[in-house]
């Protein structure tokens, strides 16, 4: 396995342990309190509010940005571009999505909106040679 191969599978991984750290965080507490709600746990995500409605937006935006980040990956290595590079691409992407995952968590907004521009852009630097454009 490629370490490019790797981060695939752990980009797959961090959204859910993003909402596992908010639902572990109401585990103590009943769900008529505020609790985690396993029966109806979009339901619960819904009426978090700070830090754990936060992490339920960064949740869902790890799986948005999933796709892309899959499709450039395999794209890179089917059309036999240097695996080196896609690796170095790759493990940029999941130091930007860590960080970008704090800062949500964080609150700070602007500079969360920076780091998820340079992921969108890591992204892209990995598939577009694939495309063959002048860049």
């Amino acid at each position: 396995m490629t370490i490019a191969n790797t981060c695939v599978l752990i980009a797959a991984v961090m959204p859910v342990l993003t909402m596992g750290i908010a639902k572990a965080s109401a585990a103590t507490k009943k769900r008529s309190q505020g609790g985690y709600d396993n029966n109806d746990p979009r339901g619960w995500a819904t009426k978090q509010d700070g830090w754990r409605a936060r992490a339920a937006a960064a949740h869902s935006n790890g799986f948005e940005a999933l796709p892309l980040f899959v499709f450039g990956v395999l794209a890179a290595q089917f059309a036999g571009l240097d695996q080196a590079h896609t690796d170095h691409l790759a493990m940029a992407f999941i130091g930007l999505r860590v960080v970008y995952t704090a800062l949500y968590f964080a609150n700070i907004a602007a500079l969360r909106t920076l780091v998820w521009t340079a992921g969108l852009a890591a992204n892209i630097a990995i598939f577009a040679p694939t495309l063959n454009l002048p860049l």
